[in-house]
């Protein structure tokens, strides 16, 4: 590939949660873009390894190293390795995710809330490390939901927890912008990854685990007919792909997306 089809040759890029779905999309599309890939994975080593392969075979560097989002000192240890490793970090994507817990609020449990909260404190820190330790005109990119624009009965605390991404990464955009530092945010609307979405719908009326059928048969029917709803309300007429918003997120990274920095890039085919 050319080097203008590699515009981030000589970058250094994080990638959390990047072995599955959307992580592992973006952490593919910026090897291919030229940028060395540090590929972070909670448990699955093997995946991990499956996308430093594909990235290597496209002619960039990438490494794989582990990092539980819950845990602050693993943070620190993946920036203080990435460091180590490259000698610099230019570029940072925070897609590291749990599954979102919805349920009413009359329902919802103590851990519940705190497994969804646990992880988004853990998106505080990675900002963090990436406000002490990036380089000058860097990029960074944090993964949040459309579902903050909307709302959605029994979405409160996963909503909550996503919104406070979008927060911080406004406050981190005013904090190092005179560096040349752009933060901003991706947030996907309803995106297939391996015939699943990568959250749970509640559309229209709160939804639980108690209120699904036990049908398995049935699920699947009511599962179909809530995505033929959305991709009817879409105005693009389909549903997201990984590839979709590791698209979005290529751009953002970019040297042309210089001017743009704490915005929020609604990725959802216009829907809202």
């Amino acid at each position: 590939m050319s080097e203008s089809k590699r515009p981030l040759a000589g970058k250094v890029t994080i990638v959390t949660g990047s072995t599955r779905g959307i992580g592992r999309a973006i952490a593919q599309r910026l090897g291919r873009e030229g940028a060395a890939v540090v590929v972070t994975y909670a448990t699955n080593v093997d995946l991990a390894r499956e996308v430093v392969q594909a990235i290597q075979q496209a002619g960039s560097e990438a490494l794989a190293l582990q990092m539980d989002l819950r845990e602050i000192a693993t943070i620190r240890h993946l920036f203080a390795r990435t460091l180590n490793h490259f000698g610099k970090v230019d570029i940072l994507v925070n897609n590291a995710s749990g599954l979102a817990t919805l349920k009413p609020t009359a329902k919802l449990t103590q851990a519940e809330y705190d497994s969804m909260f646990d992880l988004t404190r853990g998106v505080y820190f990675a900002l963090q490390e990436a406000a002490r330790h990036i380089a000058d005109n860097g990029r960074i990119v944090s993964l949040s939901t459309a579902m903050t624009a909307t709302g959605s009965p029994t979405s409160g605390a996963y909503v909550g927890s996503k919104a406070a991404i979008e927060q911080f990464s406004i406050a981190l955009a005013r904090e190092l912008g005179w560096r040349g530092v752009t933060v901003n945010v991706v947030s996907p609307g309803v995106t297939v990854v391996n015939g699943n979405t990568h959250h749970q719908i509640a559309s229209g009326r709160p939804l639980d685990a108690s209120s699904l059928p036990q049908d398995e048969q049935e699920k699947r029917r009511l599962y179909q007919e809530r995505m033929e709803q959305i991709r009817a309300a879409t105005p693009l007429g389909r549903l997201g792909t990984p590839e979709d918003i590791a698209n979005v997120v290529s751009l953002l990274v970019s040297a042309e997306a210089g001017w743009l920095t704490g915005q929020n890039i609604r990725a959802a085919g216009g829907i809202v």
